[in-house]
């Protein structure tokens, strides 16, 4: 499986921007699609996932209520929708792919490339 990472970018505080995650060969019901990311200097950290199957989602308390993650499974696609986008938000963001819904990234065992999201205030 590979996944592809797209759509950072450089945006102002209070803006929206959606990445998009690429799963070719696509995902079983049983998988987990999580979005992490990593500020420079910081440890990857989780930000949200869906399981492929029922579409339910998770998302950290950092970002709930800001951020949604959704999938079209046509496409093989997972979004992250970012709203009210803060400074701190400022990340190189990954996808990755699992068999089970886990907060760690060592878990994951297939990973996008990243895309860069710049936050400026």
């Amino acid at each position: 499986v590979q996944l592809q990472a797209s759509g950072g970018g450089l945006v102002q505080a209070g803006d929206s921007l959606r990445v998009s995650c690429v799963v070719s060969g696509g995902a079983f019901s049983s998988h987990v699609v999580a979005w992490f990311r990593q500020a420079p200097g910081k440890e990857r950290e989780f930000v949200a996932a869906i399981r492929w199957g029922t579409g339910r989602t998770y998302l950290s308390d950092s970002v709930k209520g800001r951020f949604d993650i959704s999938r079209e499974r046509a496409k093989n696609t997972v979004y992250l929708q970012m709203n009210s986008l803060k400074s701190e938000d400022t990340a190189v963001y990954y996808c990755a792919r699992g068999n089970s819904l886990e907060y760690g990234p060592a878990h994951y065992s297939s990973w996008g490339q990243g895309t860069q999201v710049t936050v400026s205030s």
